[in-house]
């Protein structure tokens, strides 16, 4: 399943990102009004990252997903996309080295991709696809 819209996408292809990604933006603001401030939402932005990068590459596990090219793009791009942040993970990196906490900046950059990289491992393995 690939992440971007085949060649020749129309409107639906469109709409379908969009409604996946207002869902996805709105649970991840969802997340930051729950989570205090601080190093708690440091703390949801690398869960919500790391749940992201596992549901993306869970979601071709799903055959209704596989059949349906627009569900690919609404959960995928869309929802996931969404919901997932760089963005803030990068301004929250940013603002532990302003704030002269590099070993924290530094262990949330590792810790987020490798537990990023390692739950896209895991489901890989867990629900393995033909053609990959």
């Amino acid at each position: 399943m690939s992440p971007h819209p085949p060649t020749g996408a129309g409107p639906a292809a469109l709409a379908a990102v969009a409604a996946g990604g207002a869902l996805g933006a709105l649970l991840r603001w969802s997340v930051g009004e729950v989570v205090a401030t601080g190093d708690a939402l440091v703390v949801a932005t690398a869960v919500v990252n790391v749940a992201g990068a596992f549901a993306l590459a869970a979601l071709p596990a799903l055959a209704v997903v596989r059949r349906t090219p627009l569900l690919q793009l609404g959960l995928g791009p869309g929802l996931l996309g969404g919901f997932t942040t760089l963005s803030a993970a990068s301004e929250q990196t940013r603002s532990l080295l302003d704030a002269g906490r590099a070993p924290a900046a530094a262990a949330l950059l590792v810790l987020t991709l490798g537990a990023s990289l390692a739950a896209v491992a895991l489901a890989r393995r867990r629900w393995p696809q033909e053609g990959r």
